[in-house]
């Protein structure tokens, strides 16, 4: 009993000490100033900071329970009965007898052992400073459009205007983050649309576009997000790799960017009845994320419990960039453009579109509300641009011209067996006239050159005297073979120039 007397006196001694306390980090009782001024408590069950979870329970040895947590556990004790042996006195009494003779092989938590060093329990962590701001970004730092466009011509091939405009973007966007206000004008973001057909380097362009800044970005997958509360990941699980990216810096992830791919995949389900949880759902989630708002995300996680911290960011500085194929998208375009009548001076036949490459460049919003996205979604992309389908001309500069070339990569390979591989002009065009046919942009260069090099590379590592492959054109289209050079035969053609440069 002395025990509970004493326990009593000193719940007594500790809510004396709360009332002469005052906010803010004032000196107390005995005129000390308190040193967890830059500190705010922490929930010692779901590790909510007191700005989330509102006014804390002090209790002895400086731990803190929030309200919610508190009430969830004197409820569950409440419940704690069964079969009446709370209220059974022969229960308490054994429960006494045990309780005074000590319970064998149990240890107990010794809770200073909680506490971290310096005298400051581990259950605090460092308020957010907000005075002495300095900006995030210098002016001077930002590299200007054309050398940004410039860094994109090494990597990608064509799309001029794609990379006119995402140039301005980012270049304006961090123009934005650096100054904040230009003389209390405030400047709102631009998110962007970008609309082009399959292997065309949407997505490419962006992860180019990542090492060339030196900005967090996160490039997420809109097919696998659902609705709150469904199967799958949540819609801010995008601005969570968008931390991730950041290295969990809240800072530095509410001035980047996220690329959202597959963004048709979201469209409204048309003639269904059942609840559309990965379509139009998503779209009305996503809305207050584009617009800007504070989003508390998981920290090194994918999902919400309650063993993983959270993180407010807001989302009012960061860029976010949407791309798809929109397939099906062209038969709309087309339907709209063909709605004239088929008779009289100003008619217009039924199939004036069809061989035409780049119909989305006719795309307009009232064409993307009719192929399922809903109009305060777009409305809050205000950029919305088109990507040119690759043509014969483009997909042989794509093999050769860039600086991650596909055949720069072989050539490479081969070089570390010290062979030298080489294409002809015909060869190249043959290549590109069969990626053509298969419909699928740059990704089918590829699978091309991985066929008829399967056999090369198969075979060059058994011969140590070949020294120089030759591709053409008729080992491409099945009618030959690729020209083999010997190692002797390349060391009289070396030693032949070499005596031509001498006498000249």
């Amino acid at each position: 009993m002395t025990d509970k007397y004493q326990q009593d006196e000193e719940l007594e001694e500790l809510e004396e000490l709360e009332e002469t306390e005052k906010p803010g980090g004032d000196t107390g009782k005995d005129g000390s100033s308190d040193k967890n001024a830059d500190y705010e408590d922490v929930c010692f069950v779901c590790r909510r900071p007191e700005s989330k979870a509102g006014k804390m329970f002090k209790l002895p040895n400086s731990i803190c329970v929030c309200d919610d947590c508190m009430h969830k556990t004197m409820d569950a004790v409440s419940q704690f009965d069964y079969q009446g042996m709370l209220t059974d006195p022969q229960f308490q009494k054994d429960m006494d007898n045990m309780l005074k003779g000590g319970m064998p092989n149990i240890r107990f938590v010794n809770i200073a052992d909680l506490q971290g060093e310096g005298g400051i329990p581990n259950k605090q962590k460092i308020k957010k400073k907000k005075e002495n701001v300095q900006p995030v970004l210098n002016i001077k730092d930002i590299p200007a459009p054309h050398k940004i466009k410039a860094s994109l011509d090494e990597y990608v091939v064509g799309q001029e205007h794609a990379k006119k405009v995402i140039s301005v973007a980012v270049y304006n966007h961090y123009k934005r983050v650096a100054t904040g206000t230009m003389d209390d004008i405030e400047i709102e973001k631009s998110n962007m649309l970008m609309i082009g057909p399959t292997g065309c380097g949407k997505t490419y362009l962006v992860k180019t576009l990542a090492r060339l800044l030196d900005v967090p970005l996160a490039i997420a997958d809109a097919t696998s997000l659902t609705e709150a509360g469904y199967i799958g990941d949540d819609i801010e699980s995008v601005v969570s790799k968008l931390l991730a990216a950041a290295d969990n810096d809240v800072e530095k992830a509410e001035r980047g960017i996220v690329f959202i791919d597959e963004i048709d995949k979201i469209a409204k389900k048309k003639n269904t009845t059942s609840r559309d949880v990965s379509g139009e759902s998503v779209q009305q989630g996503m809305l207050k994320l584009l617009e800007g708002a504070d989003v508390e995300v998981p920290v090194g996680a994918n999902s919400k419990n309650a063993m993983v911290p959270l993180a407010t960011v807001n989302t009012r500085n960061i860029l976010f960039i949407c791309g798809g194929a929109f397939p099906d998208l062209e038969d709309i375009i087309k339907e709209r453009l063909t709605k004239t009548a088929s008779i009289g001076f100003n008619a217009m036949l039924k199939d004036a579109f069809d061989k035409e490459k780049n119909i989305l460049s006719h795309v307009t919003v009232e064409d993307l509300r009719k192929f399922g996205m809903i109009p305060e979604f777009i409305g809050r992309l205000p950029v919305i641009y088109t990507l040119e389908g690759l043509t014969q001309e483009m997909m042989v500069k794509i093999l050769k011209e860039p600086r991650n070339a596909i055949l720069k990569q072989y050539q490479k390979l081969l070089e570390l067996d010290e062979v030298k591989l080489e294409f002809n002009d015909e060869a190249l065009e043959a290549i590109a006239e069969k990626a053509m046919k298969r419909d699928t942009g740059a990704r089918a260069l590829r699978s091309i050159i991985e066929e008829f090099m399967l056999d090369i590379m198969y075979e060059i590592p058994k011969d140590d005297n070949i020294g120089r492959v030759t591709i053409t054109r008729e080992y491409i289209e099945g009618n030959g073979g690729p020209i083999i050079d010997i190692r002797s035969n390349l060391l009289l053609e070396s030693s032949d120039t070499l005596k031509e440069y001498a006498q000249n």
